[in-house]
This record gives C-alpha cells, structure tokens and sequence, in this order.
C-alpha cells in the first residue's frame, strides 16, 4: 500500500499544478498569439483593418461566422498614454464592439444598430480619472495594456458586405 501512495500522490499534484498552469497561462498565450497573428496580417497598431469577406478560402480560425463582417484594431495603452480613441461607422444593420484585455476577457460590448457614429475613449485602468474629450464620447478603462478591439457586422449576402465594407470606412482607431 505505502509503495501505491506516493507515486499516486505525486501524479495528482502534478496533475493539479498543470491544470492551474495551463488554467492561468493559456489565455495570455492565446491573447498573445492572437495580437502577433493580426500584426503579421497586417492590422496596424491604433488602426482598423477589415477582413475578407469570410469563406472557407479566407478564413483563419476554425469557425469563423461567414455571416459577420470583421474589422480588428490592435491597441497599445503604453504607447498611448493619453488613450485611444475609437469609433465605429455607422452601419444600418445589426453590429457589434467589443473590446478585449490581455487575458481574452471581454471587458466591453456595444451591441445593436448604430445609427449614429458610437465613440469610445479607451483609457488604461486606475491612474488619473480621464473626463471625455466631448460629450458624445464615453471612457472605458482597460484592465490591460495590450488587447484588440472588435466590430461585427452582419452581412450576410455580398451586397451587404459591400455596405459593411463602406461602413468600415468610418472606424477609428487612433492613439491620442
């Protein structure tokens, strides 16, 4: 029995300690990955880039919605210290932005039909409370430094992409 009991012991401990491991490093990997993959794609920092229209030729994750128009801008609050400034065109249709930490957490979404051009300023978390540059425009805090800021949009037919595409247009990303 005493010959069982340790090597089933020391199994469950480093059993234990890669599940916590791989619990607490896997999003930061993959947020990382994520952030690398967008860059080499060609999505500046501070900047919008609109996908392809998603097909199974254009699409780069496994199940991407081939109803959804994505457009992806990468942020980096340490090299924007005053904070970034995003806007998302306006666009008829159902469409979505939210905002992503380091960690993979969603720590923003506005969701529905945006008539009227949405602005967000997007501050870095704690510091000095940053008052909204105009009235129009809301402030988020980022629990991180690095993340990427999504907006979708459905179009699910080409003409519709083509509208999604003329929408993307008046997105904004920009370092302040």
């Amino acid at each position: 029995m005493r010959s069982t009991f340790a090597p089933l012991t020391l199994a469950a401990l480093l059993g234990a300690a890669a599940h916590f491991g791989i619990l607490h490093y896997a999003p930061t990997f993959i947020m990382d990955r994520a952030y690398t993959m967008l860059g080499q794609r060609g999505t500046p920092l501070h900047g919008f880039n609109l996908a392809p229209r998603m097909t199974a030729e254009t699409q780069s994750v496994v199940r991407p919605s081939p109803d959804l128009a994505y457009s992806a801008c990468r942020f980096d609050l340490s090299s924007a210290p005053n904070g970034v400034r995003v806007a998302m065109g306006q666009f008829s249709g159902y469409s979505s932005l939210s905002f992503f930490d380091a960690q993979t957490n969603n720590f923003r979404t506005i969701r529905g039909n945006v008539e009227a051009q949405e602005t967000v300023l997007l501050r870095p978390a704690g510091g000095t409370p940053y008052a909204p540059v105009t009235e129009a425009e809301d402030v988020t805090h980022s629990p991180s430094q690095k993340g990427i800021i999504l907006i979708r949009r459905l179009a699910p037919t080409e003409e519709e992409y083509v509208a999604a595409a003329k929408a993307a247009q008046g997105d904004e990303c920009r370092a302040l």
